[in-house]
């Protein structure tokens, strides 16, 4: 099939948030506005499943931390958390070096290469997150990133008969019931979403049929950064899409280092920097060097596609 002519010219990265973006778990604001020791809470989490499984009930893994929360807050624990301070402790989460700048540098350095803007060449930024959405709405990334995907909560559920009620003044109650949830699996699905254009066309369904040609971000247009192994499933279909896959650690507060060597001894990613994007340090270099190849093979794509194009028989 012949490549498009005009269409598929946006370069997508993709980011995983906590020791990715940030360098650790984006909660620590909610346990220090609460007085919550963190190793308490998620040691509780890491039990939660067998304790479920022992009163005969199931519980996903990836789930059991958003459960706890909402237990936190019936508790009295977390009193008073609702989306509303989520987004306001958001505010005091800490990126690594280099963010948000680097997401402005990126698209300085496609505006700045003639060919790309004569192909209408952008970038964009995603962040895919099993974090909670309001934190990353409130931080300092958000003004900088074209779109999120995180778990949500709501603070009061919409109860039977309510298309025939008045509107309810939001009245700010803690949060209640989770309302949208990406977990490990669910991250590819957010890539998919990503590739159709269900972000910019939501009359789009991520599971109707499209010819490859129709979608809006090719899979090889896309580079993943992300650090641990709940990420593997979207380091998969990239690596056999053709897209990019970068793993990056920190060392602090929490060294995982190992945690990522492992994943490119493993072959699950393409390269392996720490987390600092700061112009000249080895994640920076990789992801800009990334983003100009995918950038010259769009071009190339694009010289081949108008080759292709017969010419009209001249006059004899």
């Amino acid at each position: 099939m012949p490549v498009p002519l005009y269409t598929q010219t946006v370069i997508a990265c993709v980011w995983d948030f906590d020791r990715t973006l940030i360098p650790d778990n984006m909660q620590g604001p909610i346990f220090d506005e609460y007085g919550v020791d963190p190793a308490e809470f998620w040691g509780e989490v890491d039990q939660l499943v067998d304790y479920y499984k022992a009163r005969g009930e199931l519980l996903a893994p990836d789930l059991g931390y958003l459960l706890h929360i909402l237990a936190y807050v019936e508790a009295g624990v977390f009193d008073g958390l609702n989306n509303a301070k989520l987004k306001k402790l958001g505010a005091e989460i800490q990126p690594c070096p280099g963010v948000p700048e680097f997401f402005d540098a990126t698209k300085q350095r496609v505006a700045s290469i003639p060919e790309f803007v004569r192909e209408g060449i952008t970038v964009e930024h995603y962040v895919v997150s099993t974090g909670l959405r309001p934190m990353i709405e409130g931080s300092p990334i958000a003004p900088h990133i074209d779109g999120i995907w995180a778990n949500t909560f709501v603070e009061t559920a919409a109860g039977p008969g309510f298309r025939d009620r008045l509107p309810v003044a939001d009245r700010g109650e803690a949060i209640k019931y989770l309302s949208y949830i990406i977990d490990n699996t669910s991250k590819s699905r957010a890539i998919f979403e990503i590739n159709k254009g269900v972000n910019v066309n939501p009359q789009t369904d991520v599971n109707a049929r499209m010819d490859e040609s129709q979608r809006r971000v090719p899979l090889r247009n896309m580079i993943y950064v992300a650090d641990g192994p709940s990420d593997v499933p979207v380091f998969s279909i990239l690596n056999q899409a053709g897209g990019k896959t970068l793993g990056v650690y920190v060392q602090e507060p929490r060294n995982n280092h190992r945690q990522v060597k492992q994943l490119q001894e493993q072959g699950r990613i393409q390269g392996m920097a720490e987390a600092d994007y700061r112009e000249g340090e080895g994640a920076y270099l990789w992801l800009m060097d990334s983003i100009e190849q995918i950038g010259y093979e769009i071009v190339e794509n694009r010289r081949q596609a108008f080759a292709a194009i017969p010419n009209p028989p001249g006059h004899t």
